[in-house]
């Protein structure tokens, strides 16, 4: 078995694309350093390095890891131009994102498993340099300054609680050191589309105190015709600011301090009548999005040994959730809806984490605290406009541990626990305080069988939990409680690198039994409810490649079959035994082709699909599944980059025709082409 990064070890995370990029950043093996020996000698080929990741809190070689892992470094998301999360799905196999239209809320949707935004929690956590996100509003970042995103599929509720029960997205930004980076980025595109990225690295004293400071402004012209006031109604504009300092007064200690604010000055949503000629509304009623999300963090790290670490992470979340929205879609003022929320978390990690022998464990405490004030405004036909105010306050608390254990010098088990406890509470205006309390017990253990230096199988059992909570929008049903939802997920896999490390392979299998599902139902665009009436199973395969064709030719692909269907889902009179979960494609994927020429140019081609999903239980509504074709090419000279851009060059279209219940199609973005121009220092 090869050596686990020990803590002394920084955290120098190699990508896949930076092996490719050009020939000489392409690591060169002779025969004699090559494992498989089948070189011939003095010959030489390029090779994909080791990529160390964090994705059961300890650093460790990405083959090592006995979980389902993808990871994509922040140079590829620049070079893709992908700056949004929406743009992902498919990017990473078994992850997709509720259909919705609005800027800073994503609902995203893991191995078939989702939560609605009503919710007001997710079952796929986000987090950004440890700092947790909980709910779909906020579920958001532009990637400025990232160093990579590490995917893990399946449920993570062991070490991540009540959010990760279907996975965990990791973001993390890049270092501050006593290296120098500027970056500065000019973009213009399709509909008047005009952008601006930079990034700022410095040390301000040099091996003891470094800032960072990154931003972007972006605007652009909506698609989607308003015929009442002749104008678009989804015009797009956004800023965002990120500020970091860290102090390591000694080498055993390091403090970092992060800020960052993202805030939404668009139009409509991209939505608009069934029954209307596409990309049209005559919306007198105003509709936009005026949303602020800001957060702060403080990550401490104290190395007390050689074996033995010490962490603190405390962060504060606060997302102001401001949208009007029509819903009829014409002059007359006949049905609306508007959000006034403000979402606060508090939220407090600590952690110690050791060696011992050839075992590394951790265990750490963690707690928050969620107030969200909610007032809801709706006018539906026939009825005059309402007011809903409700105070929705919740608390956590739980301790976990984790531990990998070496059986033989082929074998490693893994195993961990969790007990959380969950209070949640609702004090809507007019109406009874209400409070529940839930307490779980989340264990896993994986076996690995490390049969190479550089390939694994491995086995695992794990649960994963998404707790209860009461809906906020739904008087009708006196805001009744919703119970916990519980995974039982079994995953068998294989990962590792072949072919004198050329290529790079993950294959996963899994099957999960769900138990308590949690289904939105809204029968009328104003009134929503969620009921937690349903079992249900997923099952599914993954499948990612990396592959070294030559030099300067990199082949990614990657794909995901699940198919998530309800056992038994009475919901009143309506029975919904056998359909499938909304939301949850039976595929999705990618493939890409990049080269690199060693004189700075640059092609890369990608194509990216997803499968249809529904939009409701009763499977009456549905998005078409779709395939993008996304077309890369640019030149490097010094410090200059230039590239131009062609995402949906086909401009298929794939609507979800019929969201909230068939009052409402969300539109899918048209094809969009640029010119961005980078210089970096």
């Amino acid at each position: 078995m090869s050596n686990k990064p020990k803590f002394s070890r920084p955290i120098l995370p190699t990508t896949v694309l930076a092996a490719a990029m050009a020939l000489p950043h392409v690591h060169a093996q002779t025969s004699a350093e090559v494992p498989d020996g089948n070189m011939q000698a003095g010959q030489e080929s390029a090779t994909l390095p080791a990529i160390t990741v964090t994705a059961d809190k300890t650093e460790k070689f990405l083959d090592e890891v006995s979980a389902s892992v993808l990871v994509i470094s922040g140079d590829e998301l620049e070079d893709a131009g992908i700056t949004r999360f929406e743009q992902l799905e498919g990017r990473i196999p078994s992850l997709s994102f509720q259909p919705f239209g609005q800027s800073g809320i994503n609902s995203p949707v893991m191995r078939g498993l989702t939560a609605n935004f009503n919710a007001l929690s997710t079952s796929t956590l986000l987090l950004v340099d440890g700092v947790p996100t909980l709910t779909a509003q906020g579920f958001e970042n532009q990637f400025i300054d990232i160093d990579r995103i590490e995917v893990l599929r399946g449920p993570q509720s062991t070490l991540y609680g009540r959010n990760a029960e279907a996975g965990v997205i990791a973001l993390y930004n890049r270092p501050m050191d006593n290296e120098p980076r500027t970056m500065l980025s000019a973009e213009v595109g399709s509909r008047d589309k005009r952008a601006t990225r930079f990034a700022l690295s410095r040390a301000l004293v040099e091996d003891k105190l470094y800032a960072s400071l990154s931003g972007e402004w972006m605007s652009q012209d909506g698609f989607i015709r308003n015929t009442y006031t002749g104008g678009k109604a989804d015009d797009r504009e956004r800023n965002n600011i990120n500020l970091g300092l860290r102090w390591t007064p000694q080498a055993q200690t390091d403090v970092v301090l992060r800020y960052s604010r993202q805030q939404y000055h668009d139009g409509a949503a991209w939505w608009a009548s069934p029954a209307a000629p596409r990309k049209t509304v005559a919306s007198d009623t105003p509709s936009h999005n005026r949303s602020i999300g800001q957060s702060f963090s403080l990550n401490a790290a104290h190395e007390i040994s050689p074996n033995l670490r010490m962490r603190f992470i405390t962060a504060y979340n606060d997302f102001k959730d401001r949208v009007p929205q029509d819903t009829d879609f014409t002059p007359m003022e006949i049905s609306w809806v508007q959000r006034d929320h403000r979402l606060r978390t508090l939220s407090q990690e600590f952690r110690l984490e050791g060696i011992l022998g050839e075992s590394d464990w951790l265990v750490g405490l963690y707690g928050d605290r969620s107030h969200n004030d909610l007032h809801n405004v709706g006018k539906r036909p026939m009825f005059p406009t309402f007011h809903q105010y409700a105070d929705q306050t919740s608390n956590t608390l739980a301790l976990f541990t984790h531990w990998n254990i070496p059986l033989a010098s082929d074998f490693t088990l893994s195993l961990g626990s969790r007990i959380e406890h969950f209070k949640a509470q609702i004090e809507p205006s007019g109406f009874t305080r209400q409070s529940r309390k839930w307490t779980h017990f989340s264990p896993k253990i994986a076996l690995q069988y490390q049969f190479t230096d550089n390939n694994q199988i491995y086995a695992s059992v794990s649960q994963g939990v998404r707790n209860g909570g009461f809906n906020p929008l739904s008087p009708i049903t006196n805001f009744a409680a919703f119970a916990p939802e519980k995974v039982w997920s079994y995953e068998l896999g294989a990962k590792g690198r072949l072919l004198n490390q050329r290529l790079r392979y993950g294959v996963a299998a899994y099957y999960m039994d769900v138990d308590n599902m949690q289904v939105l139902q809204m029968p009328a665009p104003t009134i929503a409810y969620i009921t937690s009436a349903a079992t249900a199973s997923s099952k599914g395969v993954e499948l990612d490649v990396d592959y070294l064709l030559g030099r300067n030719w990199l082949l990614q692909a990657g794909v995901s079959w699940n198919r998530t269907r309800f056992g038994r889902f009475q919901d009143g009179p309506a029975n919904y035994d056998g359909n499938r979960n909304p939301f949850a494609p039976n595929l999705n994927g990618y493939v890409g082709l990049r080269y690199d020429d060693p004189t700075g140019w640059y092609v890369q081609t990608q194509l990216v699909g997803s499968g249809k999903v529904y939009l409701d239980a009763a499977n009456r509504y549905s998005r078409n599944g779709y395939g993008l074709v996304n077309l890369l090419a640019g030149y490097r000279h010094g410090d200059w980059d230039v590239s131009l851009y062609a995402n949906n060059i086909a401009e298929r279209t794939y609507d979800a025709v019929g969201y909230q219940n068939g009052f409402v199609t969300v539109y899918s973005p048209p094809r969009e082409v640029g010119l961005r121009v980078t210089w970096r220092m």
